[in-house]
């Protein structure tokens, strides 16, 4: 008996692995990425088809939770954080769920939690990050396999819509454009910051191109910082001891080698009494 189990147990693994035949899902997977503004929004999710029944109120009843598709939840992403139904969202995944209220309304609610096949066995009302109470609409003719679409693209937002069998409904959302493109230019009209001297300078200074030049900018970042670190000020005398300013090397050096012995940063220490001594200092 135990021979004819394990043949049997062979033939089945020899039968899967040689499997190739592929058929077709019933509810086919689909991804949706669209850009809205600056934003990337991505929405996963199986599109299962009408097949002659009763879809709303029928299939998935009145009052129930409906995993807004089939399979596997129904995912969206956002690269930034957002505003969905005027209610505020941190970039991220969610699952997409819908309460069923009636024919004309539902409530589509993003939740937290990703990883569930349908809706959740134990629902967990904390983890409802925003909900979208909708009305919905009904349109003239049938529309076979369910599908979700971003449309009504602003510079700013737009709208997420779920269409299937003769219900359509629209949730709106805002995205940070005018706040980042705001942030932007505010920071390039008020000119390069320090860190943007600094690392033009340091740059400068190791690929040995115009030393004077990467001074300048080190020179002018250190006087936007209130209190330069020690590790910058190491990179201020190694730009003046290139340059040929020895004095003001020296002088720099000595700075960078008292906050590194204050900070406890041997590496620091090190490096600046061996410049002194390279530089006749010590």
């Amino acid at each position: 008996m135990k021979k004819l189990l394990l043949a049997f147990a062979i033939c089945a693994m020899t039968f899967n692995a040689n499997a190739q035949i592929q058929t077709p899902q019933p509810s086919p997977a689909a991804k949706l990425t669209q850009k809205v503004g600056l934003t990337d929004i991505t929405v996963e999710y199986s599109r299962p088809g009408v097949k002659g029944r009763t879809i709303f109120g029928g299939l998935e009843p009145w009052g129930t939770v409906w995993r807004t598709g089939a399979n596997k939840n129904t995912t969206i992403t956002f690269s930034d954080d957002v505003t969905f139904a005027g209610q505020d969202v941190k970039a991220g995944s969610y699952a997409i769920f819908t309460k069923l209220n009636s024919a004309k309304e539902w409530d589509v609610m993003l939740y937290s939690d990703t990883n569930n096949w349908g809706v959740p066995r134990e629902w967990d009302d904390s983890k409802v990050v925003a909900t979208a109470k909708v009305n919905v609409m009904e349109i003239p003719f049938n529309v076979e396999t369910f599908a979700i679409d971003i449309n009504n693209i602003t510079d700013n937002g737009g709208s997420l819509e779920l269409i299937w069998e003769k219900s359509y409904a629209a949730i709106p959302f805002t995205v940070p454009t005018d706040k980042t493109v705001s942030a932007a230019i505010d920071k390039v009209m008020n000119g390069p910051g320090a860190a943007d001297y600094y690392a033009s300078a340091v740059y400068y200074m190791n690929a040995g191109k115009d030393i004077n030049q990467a001074k300048a900018w080190m020179e002018k970042a250190m006087s936007m910082i209130e209190k330069p670190g020690f590790w910058q000020l190491r990179q201020q005398s190694l730009i003046y001891a290139k340059a040929g300013e020895k004095d003001k090397a020296i002088a720099t050096a000595k700075k960078s080698l008292e906050g590194a012995k204050a900070a406890g940063n041997q590496g620091y220490v090190k490096m600046n009494m061996d410049s002194l001594k390279e530089w006749g200092a010590m």
